[in-house]
């Protein structure tokens, strides 16, 4: 892991040495690094801090974490929807200053109702975020938009295993300072995010729209609702690693324990040195959607190889962890890269924070559903789990490219007949600040 990080800090380095062009481009790079710093701090200690600092019972963090998280979907739309009319970054850093001030609270709260109050409106921020700094992305990404993301999900993993690394000491030190300083340090990376990017992003002027655009329009594309909906069941893949895994060779094997600890410094690993090698190869839509059908047959070959560790040697089954963790995170990282050249190209430039929006809408549910999906049905059928989740993955990806194909003759059909409405102060103009 040393190794990628220091490629990863040169990479940094070499592009505050190119021309003014790339500036907006590190500086959202580096407002990404920062705040996901302190998502790291916080995700890895957030449930003890809860449980052992404020006394809040497991169940109740679950449940309030729950209500937050199904709350939060209602924002995605809404916030999109701003972000085209009004601009991507204005929403994006009313988001993080929300974040910043509810993180901040947490420190204060004293019960159920206020923790799950919070909670929710940190759920709301987050998910607005989300969208509104998708189209951001978008606008950003520049001539060579596939390499910008690459790159910036090369980050954005760099900076949660920075945050990860931090958290450690604090949870080693186990003390209520410490929690607290986890939890304040995040609020400051939220703020810290958002004076980086005011300062260093251009305020982009909303592309002009068509007289067809409609605030639910992104509801009648049924291609990219389609996607969407595929893109929700391939992003079971990500608990995969972060949930099932552990349980299982933790519960169904005699692996070492520090098996489960490999997993994650492996999987983290693979993504930061291969994304912005393989997913800067990822431009077009039928680019994403003939590596959104690799991932899926990874998947599949990744799936069984877990399965089968419960029937080797203990001395085998680590060695057969690492070899099924790192297929499926090269699958990770071309599931990643078709679902952005997809997730982007489909979408039509107006509209970027609106189709962002619903795309995390849902991503975020598909998230929420997936432990008891992963727990109760693939741990429950044990061996043929597997197998059913990994041909689940493979036929999700085979569907990538002909719904790449359907969603360009959609859009094509679209441009023939939409005369777009240009607004006289947006004409010729592409963004100011």
């Amino acid at each position: 892991m040393p190794a990628s990080v220091v490629a990863a800090l040169v990479s940094l380095i070499i592009m505050l040495r190119r021309s003014a062009d790339s500036r907006p481009q590190l500086a959202l790079i580096t407002a990404s690094f920062v705040s996901r710093v302190g998502n790291g701090l916080f995700n890895t200690a957030a449930v003890l801090y809860f449980t052992l600092v404020v006394h809040l019972p497991a169940t109740q963090v679950g449940a309030g974490l729950t209500v937050a998280g199904l709350c939060g979907l209602a924002a995605g739309l809404p916030a999109g929807n701003l972000a085209d009319r009004y601009g991507p970054r204005t929403v994006w850093l009313s988001a993080l200053v929300v974040q910043t001030v509810t993180m901040a609270a947490f420190v204060l709260i004293d019960s159920w109702l206020a923790f799950t109050l919070v909670a929710t409106l940190d759920r709301l921020a987050a998910t607005a975020a989300g969208a509104a700094g998708g189209a951001l992305v978008a606008r950003v990404g520049g001539e060579r938009p596939a390499a910008f993301r690459a790159r910036l999900r090369t980050f954005v993993n760099l900076g949660v295993v920075v945050g990860t690394l931090g958290a450690a000491v604090a949870l080693q030190i186990n003390t209520r300072p410490a929690y607290t300083g986890l939890i304040l340090a995040n609020a400051a990376s939220f703020a810290g995010a958002a004076l980086i990017a005011f300062l260093g992003v251009p305020n982009y002027r909303p592309p002009p729209r068509p007289t067809e655009h409609r605030q639910w329009s992104v509801l009648a594309d049924r291609p990219y609702v389609t996607f969407v909906a595929l893109y929700s069941a391939m992003g079971l893949q990500y608990q995969v690693i972060s949930l099932l895994l552990p349980i299982w060779l933790s519960t169904h094997t005699d692996a070492p324990r520090w098996t489960v600890a490999a997993v994650y410094a492996i999987n983290s690993g693979v993504c930061v040195l291969l994304q912005s090698r393989l997913g800067s190869k990822v431009e077009t839509p039928q680019q994403g959607g003939r590596a959104f059908r690799l991932a899926g047959l990874l998947f599949l070959l990744s799936c069984p190889l877990m399965a089968l560790t419960t029937d080797v040697p203990a001395w085998v089954a680590p060695v057969l962890t690492v070899l099924a963790v790192c297929i499926h995170s090269v699958g990770e990282v071309w599931e990643s890269s078709g679902g952005y050249a997809l997730g982007y190209g489909l979408a039509p430039d107006h509209a970027q924070g609106q189709y962002q929006g619903f795309l995390g809408i849902g991503f975020n549910a598909g998230q929420a559903l997936a432990p008891l999906i992963l727990t109760g049905a693939v741990l429950a059928l044990g061996h043929t789990g597997w197998l059913l989740l990994g041909a689940l993955f493979a036929a999700v990806g085979a569907a990538g490219p002909p719904v790449a194909a359907w969603a360009e003759r959609a859009r094509l059909r679209r441009q023939v007949v939409e005369l777009p409405c240009l607004d006289a102060e947006q004409e010729g103009t592409e963004h100011v600040g």
